[in-house]
């Protein structure tokens, strides 16, 4: 558990500006969720940071032809590899509200399965070599990229999961150096 104090001030969607009160509307929007994570919040004092970062999520995450559920499992899988906490457990809350894109079992969650013949493939293909893109980017080989082609994925498709690894440690290292705690919404969604 992560014991650190909160080292920026979260910024609560009743006292953010105007204009970080329209970041954390669309955040909520795009996310589906009544409320903003304290990821963005801790970023609530400065809009130009939040607006980068936010746009960054949103366009790297949310958006693209490679499925959810996958990216979410890939920064699931790098931060419990890197022990970011914040991120392990939010990704990880995500990833498993997606369970019934792989399985219909509502005792069946992903994140503890990752091995299980439910999961395809691709997917795990996807999540090793891009977890290795993100803890140990310099031993990427083309190697890899020809593992990630042979189970279906384009060019276009590989560039998304790339990008991942990026995000994935940009989430990490905001999560971590902030010393936010997992928030109380996502773990009450989750119990």
């Amino acid at each position: 558990m992560n014991n650190t104090p909160t080292r920026f001030q979260v910024i609560s969607y009743e006292d953010a500006s105007k204009e970080v009160k329209e970041i954390y509307d669309d955040t909520m929007q795009t996310m589906q969720i009544p409320f903003v994570l304290n990821w963005f919040k801790c970023q609530g004092s400065n809009p130009i940071l939040l607006r980068g970062n936010w746009a960054k999520l949103k366009s790297t995450l949310l958006l693209g032809d490679v499925p959810n559920v996958l990216k979410q499992l890939i920064i699931f899988n790098v931060s419990k590899e890197r022990n970011c906490n914040y991120c392990t457990q939010a990704h990880g809350i995500f990833a498993n509200s997606m369970t019934e894109m792989i399985d219909e079992n509502i005792n069946f969650k992903l994140t503890e399965n990752l091995d299980s013949p439910l999961i395809p493939e691709s997917y795990k293909t996807a999540i090793n070599v891009i977890t290795k893109a993100a803890l140990k980017h310099a031993e990427i080989t083309d190697q890899d990229f020809d593992k990630l082609k042979s189970v279906g994925f384009s060019t276009s498709e590989i560039q998304e999961l790339m990008a991942q690894a990026d995000l994935v440690n940009m989430l990490n290292t905001i999560a971590d150096i902030s010393g936010i705690k997992i928030d109380n919404e996502l773990m009450e969604a989750q119990a």
